[in-house]
């Protein structure tokens, strides 16, 4: 059994009622919108509340219709609700200025320009948001002004990463020597002890503090589900909650709706937590949130669908289209729970069956890609964490050793173990999947968007970093951004669902791609509820919306595929 009976007397959002809340699971479950329907229902309750989006690509403005910063505002025609979003790009370029701005006009501008590289990496980006984050959790002055914190966070694998964070960095502040890391001076970090040791004892108080773990009932989040438990138990986080958000109640004869039941039913079988009910509305705006508090009557016929513009193939025409092209790099990209590791696998396996030679994996801390294996044509692996540092420091230790002492090879031992090191690890391991694009065709199934957009941003980093100090750079490294920014070698595939979160977060991928100097290659509209047909109340409602989603994919590119709800298959994302 998954998680305990104690709550399921209750409505979904009842027992959520702890000063710090957070909302994560694996992407596209329902985060954003459990999050926001609960800090809604706490005001209800004339609770002063905030919501606060950790998440790279948060879409709380579209939620609330609202242009959001990293201070907290009061939402309009909400009294007690205040919302901001933490950006870490933002946090960054602060943290960045912070360091560097005593030296202004005291040192040459070109120190000046070397010490803003120095920290433009990954490394700032996510110790400057993790700031943020604790100044949340351990800060009285600010927190004291709200009854209840929601955090809105990143999917799983960012998320437990975020979380770890304070345990990370109090224990190698605990034990290191050095006096610098890759973020620079230690001393700044070394004041913060305080209040990493606070957050983290904030984090395991189950008086304090809850983690929701939102899951879809299907396999893949459920298991993720389970994953996280054991990871949050061996953090010290006790208060572990499970709302199973999107279940589809049992309105119809229609066979897509069946089929869909039953799949869901028999992947709960085994399985306590609250179920909230599949809306056939959009959860945008203040009154689809309600809707979840205060579900409406479903309607008992379904409407007549609109037709699929003519435009739109399918994957069998987009896997000719990249036969065509030959061998090189494809990455599925896009917000998290849009079915990238199923279009991935999808065309992995339609590429092998057409004598293709294909790699397929993930650099998504969370993926589910079964490591190893083979068949015929097709290779599946991982970019694991664990083993990737563990290459990573070997192959450091093993270059460094022979012109090291033994107070030299410890420092350097102690830096290795400093959370950044795999940043840098799992960049290297990135680079290498790249390279081999010149032999066969790699897939790669990325994280969602934020941390995807992370992971741009180090390539670019590093990139201008390897070029001014290019000794020991591995080739793939130095090549890495040219190969990424090549339209004949690199194709990235935005994969998207037929709903406004999901299109208009892959648009603003496609800008920040195109800022980077990297064209998206075509658009993928995954888990159409149209293209199947439905004649669902609840399906065929929530199908009625995607006529204009597709309209505006089309305007996005030219070249648009489009892909049915497949029930067979596993929705990965």
């Amino acid at each position: 059994m998954l998680f305990g009976r104690d709550v399921l007397r209750m409505s979904w959002w009842q027992s959520l009622n702890k000063r710090y809340l957070f909302f994560t699971g694996k992407g596209g479950v329902g985060k954003t919108s459990l999050a926001c329907a609960t800090a809604l229902a706490l005001v209800e309750q004339r609770k002063r509340v905030l919501i606060v989006s950790t998440d790279p690509a948060s879409n709380l403005d579209e939620v609330f219709a609202l242009q959001l910063t990293a201070s907290p505002q009061p939402l309009p025609d909400v009294e007690g609700l205040w919302v901001c979003n933490l950006d870490p790009q933002a946090a960054a370029a602060a943290y960045r200025e912070k360091v560097v701005a005593p030296y202004r006009g005291v040192l040459p501008p070109a120190v000046i320009r070397n010490m803003e590289e120095q920290f433009s990496g990954a490394c700032t980006t996510e110790l400057a948001a993790f700031d943020e984050f604790v100044g949340l959790m351990a800060d009285e002055e600010g927190a004291s002004s709200y009854d209840h914190i929601v955090f809105d966070t990143a999917p799983t694998g960012h998320t437990l990463r975020l979380l770890s964070l304070p345990g990370a960095w109090s224990g190698y502040l605990n034990t290191t020597t050095a006096e610098a890391s890759c973020l620079g001076p230690l001393a700044g970090l070394q004041e913060q002890r305080e209040r990493y040791a606070l957050a983290l004892q904030r984090l395991g108080d189950a008086n304090q503090t809850s983690v929701v773990l939102v899951a879809r009932p299907d396999q893949s989040s459920l298991d993720e589900a389970r994953r996280t438990r054991h990871e949050l138990d061996e953090m010290g986080v006790a208060n572990i909650q499970l709302l199973i958000n999107g279940v589809l109640g049992e309105q119809s004869k229609d066979p897509t709706a069946q089929a869909l039941r039953a799949l869901q039913q028999q992947q709960l079988q085994g399985v306590e937590g609250q179920q909230v009910p599949l809306l056939p509305i959009n959860l945008v705006g203040l009154n689809a949130l309600r809707a979840l508090l205060h579900p409406p009557q479903v309607p008992e016929l379904a409407p007549s669908l609109p037709s699929i513009p003519t435009e739109l193939g399918d994957l069998d025409h987009l896997v000719s289209d990249l036969l065509g092209r030959g061998k090189g790099v494809i990455m599925t990209m896009g917000k998290g729970g849009v079915g990238k590791t199923t279009v991935a696998l999808q065309l992995a396996h339609k590429l092998a069956a057409q004598g293709g030679q294909v790699r397929l994996t993930t650099t998504d801390p969370a993926g589910d890609l079964v490591e190893q294996q083979v068949n015929g044509n097709l290779r599946v692996d991982r970019i694991d964490p664990a083993r990737e540092i563990a290459r990573y420091t070997a192959e450091v230790l093993s270059k460094a050793a022979p012109n090291l002492d033994e107070e030299g090879l410890a420092l350097l031992k102690e830096d290795l173990r400093s959370p950044c090191t795999e940043e840098i690890a799992i960049f290297r391991a990135f680079a290498d999947a790249v390279q081999e694009g010149q032999d066969c065709y790699v897939i790669i199934d990325t994280a969602p968007t934020g941390h995807t957009i992370l992971l741009m941003d180090a390539s670019e980093a590093y990139s201008r970093d390897v070029h001014r100090n290019q000794q020991g750079a591995p080739e793939s490294v130095l090549q890495l951004l040219p190969r990424l920014r090549d339209p004949q070698f690199t194709r990235i595939i935005l994969v998207t669902l037929a709903e406004p979160t999901p299109v208009h977060e892959a648009a603003s991928l496609q800008a920040e791609l195109r800022r980077a100097g990297i064209e998206p290659y075509a658009w993928v509209v995954n888990g159409s509820l149209l293209a199947s047909a439905t004649g669902d109340p609840v399906l065929a409602s929530r199908a009625g919306h995607e006529a204009a989603c597709l309209n505006e994919v089309l305007k996005l590119s030219s070249r648009a595929f489009i892909e049915p709800l497949r029930l067979a298959l596993p929705v990965h994302g």
